[in-house]
């Protein structure tokens, strides 16, 4: 499926729910900080592909809302955004976290993530820059549940709930930034 028959591979603005422009309030803000720097790291919400400089590493973590489209559209739209960062970026490395288990009991939309992830990871398996990161420590119990102490709503992760995700980033980037810097650190084994 191209790009241009992918309804998920197209940005859309974020809609003010609380209609007091506060998205893009806190977005101008931080791009005012940023326009003088060049990041090593950048991340791509579901809106930042424009403002892309020379930076390393280029995170990418979008899809879980795209509620009304099915796991296929969502991987190709995700395959789209690496590779506009690939044709952009052709220095940068893309790291592609998963789409998270959600709700509190198992579902169509956690198993929809759960099939976006293996068509991601098998997408990404033989690209030489691009990495695909599994961000679900185990948030799912084994009675299926989800604790609202890593989720408080079941889909956002709380701050207990964010340490195990960013540890795991952290510790990707900090190899890929030495390999590419030719220290030669191992990345670690892709899980199944």
């Amino acid at each position: 499926m191209s790009g241009e028959e992918n309804p998920a591979s197209k940005p859309t603005p974020v809609q003010d729910v609380q209609g007091d422009g506060r998205w893009m309030s806190l977005h101008h803000r931080f791009v005012a900080d940023s326009k003088d720097k060049e990041p090593e790291v950048v991340f791509i919400g579901d809106s930042l592909v424009q403002l892309m400089h020379q930076c390393e590493i280029v995170v990418v973590w979008v899809g879980t809302n795209n509620h009304g489209h099915t796991a296929e559209q969502v991987t190709g739209g995700i395959k789209a955004i690496v590779e506009l960062v690939n044709q952009r970026q052709p220095q940068a490395r893309v790291v592609v976290l998963g789409l998270l288990p959600r709700g509190q009991h198992p579902n169509p939309l956690r198993e929809k993530n759960q099939r976006v992830n293996e068509l991601v990871r098998a997408a990404l398996a033989g690209h030489p820059r691009a990495h695909f990161l599994d961000a679900d420590p185990g948030f799912v119990h084994s009675d299926g549940t989800i604790s609202h102490h890593d989720m408080y709503d079941y889909l956002h992760l709380s701050r207990l709930g964010y340490t195990p995700v960013c540890r795991a980033l952290h510790s990707l980037l900090l190899r890929l930034l030495a390999q590419d810097q030719g220290q030669g650190v191992p990345l670690p084994e892709a899980a199944p």
